[in-house]
């Protein structure tokens, strides 16, 4: 499995370089005069989020990471040159947790806004910097402040307008692959889905939005049963929740539905509370077709849900009714969200 998204390295900036203790030759000067230069300055440790990248497999093998010492300062005046900055590309979405404090250091959103993580140290002063009427020789110059280190956690939450929720075989993966130009592998076992899939699906004029397929989860998930919270937390940064439910597989489709909520509550408040469409899958199958009626009073009845989509992914039907929904909610909660700035 290619997918990374959780990794821990060892950051540390440039060390300042030291300032130059040096003299020129000049009759009638002290010692020739001082003319020792400052060391530079170390380099910064930079973030930038590329879109580029999707994972942080990159860094499984990159765990100390440094970047340039500043160059001491010279004679004649000559400052030293500046560390170059480590600049260092994760993917969009990323934290940045600092591993002891566990303080969040940076969460990278926004694609190509560097984030300073730590500065370089301080070049040390020469000693042509410490000439004073009293003391026209001075010999003493500046050690360079040394840079900063530290280990990090990264943690990649992927960044998607809608998630896809639903047990192992819901039918998500089938689903993505007929509403964009992601193709995830498909299996008629659990857990097909090893890694989250992106795609970008088109609706209306000239407008898209980006779903993701989170790995299908099962009960107990919150406390690591299956593959556990390691891809809960994929659908927290997501806007809406689009949550398949498989009406013939043997399990009652109210309670799995009921069951997932509470794996999410459990996981996230904040999560639960986002807005949520429910579809039932697999209508191409007579049996999901004829009890369709039904599950929709009992989802309205036993778990409050007022409204269930039905689809057939394999087949295509009702898929353009479901993405247009999905696509005018994301537009008002837009113009929700302008409004209130």
């Amino acid at each position: 499995m290619r997918f990374v998204d959780e990794v821990e390295i060892e950051v540390a900036s440039g060390n300042g370089g030291r300032g130059s203790s040096s003299f020129r030759r000049e009759k009638y000067v002290p010692k020739g005069g001082p003319d020792g230069g400052d060391g530079g300055k170390g380099g910064d440790v930079v973030l930038v989020a590329d879109t580029s990248m999707t994972s942080l497999l990159d860094f499984r093998q990159k765990k100390r990471l440094k970047a340039k010492h500043g160059e001491p300062g010279q004679s004649s005046n000559k400052h030293g040159k500046n560390g170059e900055d480590l600049l260092i590309r994760l993917p969009v979405g990323t934290m940045v947790i600092d591993t002891e404090s566990e303080e969040l250091l940076a969460d990278l959103t926004e694609p190509g806004v560097p984030v300073v993580l730590l500065e370089g140290g301080k070049g040390g002063k020469g000693n042509a910097r410490f000439a004073t009427s009293t003391n026209r020789a001075p010999t003493y110059a500046q050690q360079g402040l040394p840079g900063v280190k530290t280990k990090v956690r990264l943690e990649l939450k992927l960044m998607a307008d809608v998630g896809l929720l639903g047990f192992p075989n819901a039918g998500k993966s089938t689903l993505i692959s007929r509403i964009s130009a992601a193709r995830p592998k498909i299996a008629d076992y659990p857990f097909t889905t090893l890694v989250p899939n992106l795609g970008v699906v088109s609706w209306g004029e000239e407008r898209a939005f980006v779903v993701a397929d989170i790995p299908g989860i099962i009960e107990g998930a919150s406390e690591g049963v299956g593959l556990g919270i390691q891809f809960l937390k994929h659908v927290e940064r997501t806007r809406l929740l689009l949550h398949l439910v498989d009406p013939v597989d043997g399990e009652d489709p109210v309670e799995k539905y009921i069951a997932l909520r509470r794996e999410l509550d459990k996981f996230s408040a904040e999560l639960a509370a986002k807005p949520e469409f429910v579809v039932l899958t697999k209508m191409d199958i007579t049996e999901a077709r004829e009890g369709a009626e039904e599950l929709s009073k009992r989802f309205a009845e036993e778990a409050g849900v007022k409204r269930v989509w039905m689809i057939s992914a394999v087949a295509g039907d009702g898929l353009q009714p479901v993405v247009r929904a999905l696509g005018e909610k994301l537009l008002s909660m837009n113009k929700e969200r302008v409004e209130d700035d």
